[in-house]
């Protein structure tokens, strides 16, 4: 049977990578590891800050705030989710620490549905380690990287969906992965995950009071219904595996690499595309000797964008390197822009580095509209007829989003859309689902073969065991460790 929903307050979507604790603080004085024990973390990332927050979790949260915050009004009794102006105060000597806003929060009420206590403090790194060196003193011990929302996970407050969804939303790079990792964390793919499994559930109820009632089973086992009722949980699974390609590209990026004779613009492209000026441009050919790159975020999707040197019969060993370079950048990138200059005819050198991009996702752009020579553009257009082209002006930014819907569209095979983008798998989600459709597929088969209830049962549970892997109802402490151990620490 699936699991409850779980509850869908609203939380703090996460933070950056934090430093470890100096040993120094915690060694000797530092309290045993508990199974059942409160943890705590600096929440915040390092560097200068004008906050820095410390996050404590677990039964002894408001005890620890207890010993070592004193608030302005000494008699005050922490109401739930309530901020509180105080100081952090060492419990033996009574020295002030820093000033500070401190909040408790009630179980089940937390991100964590445990007693969760969090102090705000000045983002000086000196006293955020003074402070996690009480709080650990006081009973807590340091929280290991994600535990804080492994802990979320396993009290129910997110399936694992949601739990990586996190995470997503921390290492998202542009809005539109941004919008995918909200989307999920706000259940997407757990919804869709529950309606597949609602439709296998119920035929494998079938199948199984066929294998209850054999004499019966011809009455019970409706082929024509089940596989009415099969086919849709296929297609929807077929979609959601297709749907993880396009997810990787959102969330990882893709590279790309800019090619062309010297002097055709390749630089000024790269610095209009990046809205500054990057890379040196001047009319003399060869300017760029090596590889310059950057990151640029074309319409949600990450691109990590090479300018390459000109490649032609190199002038020098210096530039005989930047051309090597340049192939080898080719070699690997995932999209490749060649440059055609519009003020100069076709050229040999242009069809032999065309050859060279064979088998590569290939744009080429015409630039230096702004010229103004149409024959010589026509020329480019009638030279490679098979090829998505593009004209346009680096230096006037005439038709870049242009260039920038085909770069999207080449890469993703789809125009962009402005919606907000749905919830996409991941790769373990991908490799459940691919498990669970081949699992469902052989039960479709054992179908059309009147093969015995018994033997379609285990597929039907076979494929609702991975689709519960997916969610966190079947999966293994081997993977809830390595998905959790990607977090950064205090989250």
């Amino acid at each position: 049977m699936y699991p409850p929903k779980k509850a869908t307050d609203q939380q703090d979507a996460g933070r950056n990578q934090l430093p470890t604790l100096s040993p120094r603080l915690f060694t000797e004085t530092s309290m045993p590891l508990k199974l059942d024990s409160t943890i705590a973390a600096i929440a915040t990332p390092p560097g200068l800050g004008g906050i820095g927050i410390i996050r404590i979790s677990g039964p002894a949260a408001l005890t620890i705030l207890k010993k070592i915050f004193i608030p302005k009004n000494h008699s005050c009794a922490f109401i739930s989710h309530r901020l509180y102006y105080g100081w952090i105060k060492e419990p033996k000597t009574r020295r002030n620490l820093d000033e500070v806003l401190a909040v408790y929060m009630q179980a089940p009420h937390t991100y964590t549905r445990d007693e969760v206590a969090e102090i705000h403090a000045h983002g000086s790194f000196a006293a955020l380690q003074q402070i996690m060196a009480l709080v650990i003193n006081s009973g807590a011990r340091l929280a290991e990287p994600g535990e804080f929302t492994k802990n979320a996970f396993l009290n129910g407050r997110l399936d694992l969906t949601q739990a990586e969804a996190i995470i997503d939303l921390l290492r998202a790079k542009t809005s539109q992965g941004l919008s995918a990792a909200v989307a999920q964390l706000r259940g997407g793919i757990e919804e869709e995950i529950k309606q597949i499994t609602e439709q296998l559930t119920t035929m494998k109820a079938m199948v199984e009071v066929a294998i209850d009632f054999p004499d019966e089973e011809a009455e019970i086992l409706n082929a024509d219904a089940l596989r009415r009722q099969i086919e849709p949980a296929l297609k929807a699974l077929e979609d959601l595996i297709s749907a993880a390609d396009h997810g990787r590209i959102i969330k990882d990026g893709i590279s790309a690499v800019i090619i062309g004779r010297p002097n055709v613009g390749k630089s000024s492209l790269l610095n209009a595309l990046l809205r500054e000026d990057r890379a040196i441009v001047t009319s003399v050919p060869g300017t760029t000797r090596d590889t310059v790159e950057e990151y640029l975020d074309i319409l949600g999707l990450p691109v990590h964008i090479v300018d390459t040197a000109g490649i032609r019969q190199a002038r020098g060993k210096v530039e005989e390197i930047g051309i090597q370079r340049s192939m080898a950048k080719l070699a690997t990138a995932d999209l490749v822009i060649m440059l055609l200059d519009a003020s100069s005819p076709p050229h040999a050198d242009d069809e032999r580095l065309f050859a060279e991009t064979a088998g590569k996702p290939l744009i080429i752009v015409i630039n230096k509209t702004d010229i103004k020579r149409p024959e010589i553009i026509r020329e480019h257009y009638a030279r490679f007829p098979d090829t998505a082209i593009v004209a346009v002006s680096a230096k006037t930014g005439d038709c870049l989003p242009q260039l920038e819907g085909l770069i999207y569209k080449t890469i993703t095979g789809a125009n962009y859309s402005a919606e907000p983008r749905p919830a996409i798998p991941n790769l373990r989600h991908q490799a459940a689902m691919t498990k669970a459709l081949r699992a469902g597929r052989s039960f479709l088969q054992g179908l059309n073969n009147e093969l015995a209830p018994d033997l379609m049962a285990i597929d039907l549970q076979t494929a609702l065991d991975y689709l519960g892997e997916i969610v966190g109802y079947t999966t293994t402490e081997d993977i809830l460790d390595k998905i959790f151990g990607d977090f950064c620490l205090g989250k």
